[in-house]
């Protein structure tokens, strides 16, 4: 398991769409069929991006969320559409692989410098790069100069990278995408408007060396949909079911906005609304164990917790080393509440073997977990069959202010 809690992302190393033995690296497979939200319920507009679920390509994994994101150079109408980004509602941001990126983008700077950034993950690896500004459209919706990252291991050179972020992805096939689109519940990644140099998140940079460095919001990595001048309060995502068996492939969509427009408003009492803390966080009991840093994260592909008494873990020299490997399908319910604990709600959840599922062929799953000491990740899995409502912090919308969750 490779487990990236910084973007909430956690991938499942062996658990990629199939394995070639003989050149001893990953490939993609190509869906037998495809299960896609269908019928009048499905919304439409500029406001409305589509969601594959399991067929992202970029030796693309299990569970993995993807769009399509087009940036342009900002105030112009140069702009490229760059497939295969990972979405993410654990993150905030738009980060993307310099070399996919063909339109010229404004470098940000402080006085001491060009500013870069550096985003950890938990298994030791990270994104590093230069923050710049794009005009980003997301579906029909354009936000103006929104900073982004350029993912880029050899900028401004191998060695100014300080030892701090440890081995940066080099590219999309060493990540499994071409860039994460953080539409999590805040408007900037170090969610404080004056990120100050000890939170290790950006740097100013000369050909040789790199010091850590303050960053403004206006300066930090941006979620664009905070940016956008409409429909800027959150995101709805919106996936199909899945059986137990798992499924070679879906559709959805991610609307933009929450009781913005016809396609997005929901009556408050349709929903259960879940209030975050400061850091996203919410509380989930589960066997006598209440963890209060708990989130909802499609960018994790499984449910990620405590092993509980009688739950198998997966051979360590296994593909799905980190995961659970039961015999059998084990039932779990886990009871969520609000961070302010006004609000519960029993989850009901299946977890099978791993390693099986793996061998199956098959690349969406309902029902795959995995360790995680102390916290409980409603990863990918959570999605399926419901509409996630993500609140973003500070806006209002119907059914409240964010930062919030809601299904």
């Amino acid at each position: 398991m490779t487990f990236r809690r910084a973007f909430s992302i956690v991938v499942l190393a062996g658990i990629v769409v199939s394995y070639n033995a003989c050149s001893g690296g990953f490939s993609e497979i190509t869906p037998q069929s495809i299960s896609t939200n269908t019928g009048s319920d499905v919304p439409s507009g500029t406001n409305v991006m589509a969601v594959t679920v399991g067929a992202c390509g970029v030796n693309g994994y299990i569970n993995e969320p993807c769009v399509s994101v087009t940036i342009c150079q900002p105030g112009t109408n140069n702009c490229q559409t760059i497939p295969n980004i990972l979405l993410d509602t654990g993150s905030y941001g738009l980060r993307i692989f310099s070399s996919l990126v063909s339109v010229p983008l404004t470098q940000i700077s402080t006085a001491q410098g060009p500013l870069y950034t550096c985003a950890q993950f938990a298994d030791g690896s990270s994104d590093w790069g230069p923050v710049k500004t794009a005009d980003v459209v997301l579906g029909g919706l354009r936000a103006s100069n929104v900073p982004i990252e350029v993912i880029n291991s050899s900028a401004p050179s191998a060695a100014a990278i300080p030892s701090t972020c440890p081995s940066p992805d080099d590219s999309p096939a060493t990540a499994g995408f071409n860039g994460i689109l953080g539409v999590g519940l805040f408007d900037v990644d170090c969610n404080s408007s004056n990120c100050p140099a000890s939170a290790g998140l950006y740097f100013t940079c000369t050909s040789s060396s790199c010091s850590a460095s303050a960053a403004s919001a206006a300066q930090q990595i941006t979620n664009p949909v905070a940016l956008l001048p409409t429909d800027n309060n959150g995101v709805i995502l919106q996936l199909p079911s899945v059986a137990t068996g798992g499924s070679a492939g879906i559709s959805g969509q991610m609307v933009i906005g929450i009781g913005t427009r016809s396609n997005n408003t929901v009556s408050p009492s349709a929903v259960t609304y879940f209030p975050a803390d400061q850091n996203g966080d919410f509380i989930t009991m589960l066997n006598g164990q209440s963890m209060k840093s708990s989130f909802i994260d499609s960018g994790s592909n499984g449910f990620f917790f405590p092993q509980p008494t009688g739950l198998t873990a997966c051979a360590s020299n296994s593909n799905a080393n980190g995961f659970y490997c039961p015999a059998s399908t084990m039932n779990y319910s886990a009871t969520q509440q609000g961070a302010t604990g006004t609000t519960t709600k029993v989850i009901g959840f299946s977890i099978i073997n791993a390693t099986a599922f793996v061998n199956s062929g098959e690349s969406v799953s309902p029902a795959l977990g995995g360790t995680f000491t102390g916290v409980f990740d409603w990863g990918l899995p959570f999605f399926l069959g419901r509409n996630v409502y993500v609140g973003i912090d500070g806006k209002a919308s119907n059914l409240g202010s964010g930062p919030y969750w809601a299904y």
